[in-house]
């Protein structure tokens, strides 16, 4: 070697930074220059993140950070901004949210006039015979009841009027009601002879005439077209692009076919997905007996598709008074909502469950659902010797509890997977349905069921709400209502409280906290970019934050495509 060379090694060896920055350990991308929030008690903070192969290999300074960039490392200048785990909605239904980007979004209408008005709109447009579906009206949330009506139902002469050539379907915010017209009650046979179905009802007007109103499983009578699998295929699609622009990393499907989730499986192998999903199957005993061993799958795609849990409705809404209660409705004393079917199968239901090593995940909003299914746990961890700790079933909603069921969370290692914007949103109506009392005791009780020793995880129930996790983080830790008032502000979480229940618990939900969940060497780089840091801003700016990366398996989902 030559004494140039050997100088030239020398002042190399010397340069800043270079003997940290060998080429071998160069990342794929890398985040500096802001405020990470890890979710991990070991590094809480820091300031820049690096990954490689889609899991993070470096969680640390700005400083130190330089010795993991090489010449075709993507640089992420946060510039102030706050990274943190990429958000995992708890409790979503996927088609449903690309549903709802197809049909008509009733979420924020205000009367039973606007709704009719966008119908007509609608009929206007389309085709003889085509049909006219939204979702998202409640009628609890209208500025004043429709008239004339039934329990605060309109009836269906007024979407006659309007569409009396199309079949008109508008299903309540809830999904647990749906609202139709006579042409569709035509096509269907429904008709003053009608007979409720178990566990629905046909409501009917003084002179035992359909309102145009069906509660629960009298939905199941409306004869609807065929759903096609360019159907299916456009709806998840349009469900992904949603999400990944909410900053939504993984989500928590609440209940698909075996069908629909051959679809997903081959629109991951197809690389059409980008976010991650942890599915749970709504099948029948039967079917699930005869296809669940060959449907269960665990990190499928590379960590793309998990399904491994089973999910089962105990009652209905409080919205539309399905929510199955332990005494009568307040403001209805001669019902104590609808007891489902479902109850009576659950035990079996929970034995497969178990012989097939899969989270159980039960729908249950009423204190008297909530109880039969605390129980029907209770006994299948009993009759099998298991700990229900480690089996991590999850009663989703978990909204309205008896005070001696609250403990039976914790003890029970039940995990209450709960949707905090339904609270705020729910509260115009909640003391009605349930009166003060009941109310105060056991309604949304997040603090509650935490202090029990319960797992509580976020979620928003979308289309049931909007999939933004931001309404919803503001709504956990604010409890505030629309008009300003704060709903049991005593049972609002901490902002880090909250942050968790969005991430690592919500990962711990699905048996993938090892994975991802936090900023954490070694796992998954899932990351969410907000313009604000939610953590400390002002409560009320909090609303007013953005997504502005996307970040799955260490590339861009969504957000600006930023140059080395």
């Amino acid at each position: 070697m030559t004494i140039r060379a050997i100088i030239a090694g020398l002042i190399l060896a010397a340069a800043p930074g270079c003997q940290s920055q060998p080429r071998e350990t160069a990342a794929d991308v890398v985040l500096r220059g802001g405020r990470i929030v890890t979710v991990d008690d070991k590094v809480p903070e820091a300031q820049a993140l690096a990954a490689s192969g889609g899991k993070i290999v470096a969680v640390t300074t700005d400083a130190d950070i330089a010795r993991y960039i090489g010449p075709s490392t993507q640089v992420i200048d946060l510039g102030g901004k706050l990274a943190i785990p990429g958000f995992i909605e708890g409790h979503g239904h996927f088609t449903g949210i690309g549903q709802n980007r197809i049909n008509l979004d009733l979420i924020t209408t205000t009367s039973w006039d606007e709704i009719v008005r966008m119908v007509a709109d609608a009929a206007a447009k389309a085709k003889p015979g085509e049909w006219i579906i939204g979702r998202g009206w409640h009628q609890s949330k209208w500025t004043a009841p429709p008239q004339p009506n039934v329990e605060g139902f309109p009836l269906h002469a007024s979407l006659d009027k309007v569409s009396p050539n199309n079949p008109v379907a508008l299903t309540h915010a809830s999904g647990h009601a749906a609202f139709v017209n006579q042409k569709v009650m035509e096509l269907s046979g429904i008709g003053r002879d009608t007979k409720n179905p178990v566990g629905g009802e046909i409501l009917k007007d003084r002179e035992g005439n359909p309102t145009g109103l069906l509660r629960e499983t009298a939905q199941g009578l409306v004869k609807r077209p065929p759903t096609t699998e360019e159907d299916i295929r456009r709806q998840l699609a349009l469900a992904d692009e949603e999400v990944i622009h909410k900053g939504i990393t993984t989500i928590h499907d609440a209940g698909s076919s075996f069908a629909t989730i051959d679809l997903v499986k081959k629109m991951v192998d197809e690389g059409k997905l980008h976010v991650r999903l942890w599915m749970m199957i709504r099948e029948p005993n039967p079917s699930l007996q005869e296809n669940i061993g060959r449907h269960r799958m665990v990190g499928y795609g590379n960590n793309q598709l998990t399904v491994r849990a089973i999910k089962v409705t105990a009652d209905g809404a409080l919205g539309s008074r399905g929510a199955w209660l332990l005494e009568p409705y307040s403001d209805k004393p001669d019902s104590n909502g609808l007891r489902p079917m479902t109850i009576d199968t659950l035990p079996e239901t929970a034995q497969i469950a178990i012989d097939h090593e899969i989270q159980l995940c039960v729908h249950a909003i009423g204190d008297r659902a909530n109880r039969e299914v605390l129980t029907i746990f209770e006994n299948a961890f009993r009759k099998n010797n298991k700990d229900g700790k480690a089996l991590r079933w999850r009663i989703e909603h978990a909204q309205h509890l008896s005070g001696a069921d609250i403990p039976r969370f914790g003890q029970l290692g039940v995990i209450a997977s709960m949707q905090p914007i339904h609270a705020t949103s729910d509260a115009v109506f909640v003391p009605a349905r349930l009166g003060d009392k009941r109310t105060e005791e056991g309604a949304y009780v997040w603090q509650k069921l935490m202090k029990s020793g319960a797992v509580v995880t976020s979620g928003t129930d979308a289309p049931v709400e909007n999939v933004d996790p931001i309404p919803n983080y503001y709504a956990a830790v604010t409890r505030k209502m629309a008009d300003g008032r704060a709903f049991y502000p005593d049972q609002r979480m901490s902002r880090m409280e909250a942050l968790r229940s969005y991430t690592i618990l919500n990962a711990f939900a699905a048996f993938e906290e090892d994975i991802k969940g936090s900023l954490t060497t070694g796992k998954l780089a899932d990351i969410t970019v907000l313009s604000k840091d939610i953590t400390t801003v002002p409560a009320e700016e909090i609303k007013s934050a953005k997504v502005v990366y996307t970040i799955i398996g260490g590339k861009i989902a969504y957000g600006p495509v930023t140059p080395n």
